[in-house]
């Protein structure tokens, strides 16, 4: 008796669910149900139009029929499974459970949160969290890594995009959910966790990494002068994303003033984050009106393109964004809108390809189910799921080694060489820019660097507040998108 009662109000629940179902997909203040009356001087139905009537009854009852059977399948599962399991698990503990099942079977990206998780999640929107500032995906029963956020101690310690978590604390990630992956690497700041990591992929080596979690913090833009480049780094799309980005603009354009040669916007190792944010940076390279990107769901109304609004603030100086792997989702769609409409040049290597779009859909108990809703195109109609955005430029990341060529033999060198005679000379007759540049100490030699010349002083920088900091490894990807302004800026020049 009791049994057949548990199945009774697990297969009413059910059904209410599902009834309810059509409130998901609409926008939170609409209606359940719209009913329409029908008109009293409608004519009387036809016999076809019976005839298809009974036939859609028909359909109708058949699928009913089908939905009950399953519920009546979960039910019977449900209770064997609260009798019998070895241990005891609360109801509460085991509809999670099933919701999370359901929803991350679809795709990768769908899950159910409950009510702790989806005060995380709405917290890290808001830029600041407490964990190790690692973005990751399940892949194939394996938590992979989508990039590390800038300054965390996961990029700290080295771990990159594509790099594969396989422990938690010894624990086997196979055997946890996304969220339970998640919930295990995220705590309270100054404890340390042990992530066993092979980086590069399933085949590299197993490495033990212990890392300290900590408050993250995203600082979402940053930037700062190379040479007359502006160099903005976009780490995440946050609420903070476009008050950074617009701050940022500001202060370089005030410093580099009519010196301005162009932009690096740098997108590499960002996961990407609130699609208004996305938006609203492209936007901001784009003439008002243009299309940054459209998203095509299930439903052809509830399609939308979404458009730049406040027009070009950059006033069309020439911009290159570099991406990588670890640029995904809001990342790509940024990318995408100013390839599509050749506002900027991409350079790097492929990006990760994630063109879906996920609602957040509040539910019963203060948790929520993230679904994915709808794939994103870019302005010329192009899906980037499983694809990727391509660059432009194709620039893998390289370490260079310079070669110690010595002594090289020029003309001037030549006994009796003649003189050149627009070159000033001292009393003596010797030529002041030669003498000017053997006077260089040896180690003040130009440098293939992305740093400023000013900035290098036997290998430290400093910061903003005149501190030493530790000098930054060389970046070739970065180096090549300034030489590609500098080009521009040089080949333009010559033709005024």
């Amino acid at each position: 008796m009791r049994k057949n009662f548990f199945r009774l109000l697990v297969l009413l629940a059910l059904l209410a669910g599902i009834a309810s179902a059509p409130l998901f997909a609409k926008a939170p203040d609409a209606p359940l149900l719209q009913a329409s009356a029908k008109p009293a001087t409608d004519p009387a139905p036809s016999n076809q139009d019976s005839s298809n009537k009974d036939k859609d009854k028909d359909a109708t009852d058949k699928d009913a029929n089908d939905t009950y059977k399953q519920l009546t399948l979960f039910s019977d599962v449900l209770e064997r499974v609260r009798n019998d399991y070895v241990d005891s698990v609360s109801d509460e503990k085991l509809i999670e459970y099933a919701l999370n099942g359901m929803l991350s079977s679809l795709d990768p990206h769908s899950s159910y949160l409950n009510k702790k998780n989806y005060q995380d999640m709405q917290t890290q929107t808001k830029g600041e969290f407490g964990g190790l500032g690692i973005e990751v995906t399940m892949d194939n029963s394996v938590i992979k890594v989508i990039s590390p956020i800038d300054d965390t101690p996961a990029a700290r310690a080295g771990i990159q995009s594509g790099d594969f978590i396989t422990h938690i604390d010894g624990k086997l990630v196979t055997e946890l959910t996304l969220s339970e992956a998640v919930d295990r690497m995220r705590g309270v700041p100054g404890t340390k966790v042990t992530l066993t990591v092979r980086h590069g992929g399933l085949s590299g080596q197993p490495t033990d990494i212990t890392l300290t979690r900590a408050i993250i913090k995203v600082q979402s833009v940053r930037w700062e002068a190379k040479d007359n480049i502006a160099y903005i780094r976009i780490t995440a799309f946050n609420e903070q994303t476009q008050v950074g980005l617009d701050k940022a603009l500001d202060e370089a354009s005030q410093k580099l003033g009519a010196k301005m040669e162009g932009y690096v916007i740098d997108l590499r190792n960002n996961p990407g984050g609130l699609l208004e944010q996305a938006v609203s940076v492209a936007g901001t390279f784009l003439q008002p009106g243009m299309e940054v990107v459209s998203t095509r769901g299930r439903h052809k109304e509830e399609n939308q393109s979404y458009t730049a609004k406040d027009g070009d603030k950059t006033h069309g100086k020439p911009i290159v964004v570099l991406i990588n792997g670890g640029s995904a989702s809001a990342s790509e769609i940024v990318a995408g809108a100013l390839q599509d409409h050749k506002r900027a040049v991409l350079v790097g290597v492929k990006s990760f390809g994630k063109g879906s779009v996920q609602t957040i859909m509040p539910v019963a108990g203060g948790g929520a189910m993230r679904l994915t809703t709808s794939r994103y195109y870019t302005p010329s109609g192009r899906s980037i799921q499983a694809l990727g955005i391509e660059p432009d430029i194709t620039v893998q990341p390289a370490k260079l080694e310079k070669l110690a060529l010595g002594p090289s033999l020029h003309e001037a060198d030549l006994k009796g060489a003649l003189q050149n005679e627009t070159v000033k000379q001292d009393k003596d007759g010797k030529d002041k820019e030669k003498d000017k540049d053997a006077a260089k100490p040896a180690d003040s030699s130009d440098d293939d660097s992305d740093l400023p010349a000013d900035d290098s002083s036997k290998g430290k920088t400093t910061d903003k507040d005149g501190k030493d900091k530790a000098a930054q490894p060389f970046d070739y990807q970065l180096a090549r998108a300034l030489d590609l302004i500098h080009g521009v800026h040089v080949f333009d020049s010559k033709k005024e």
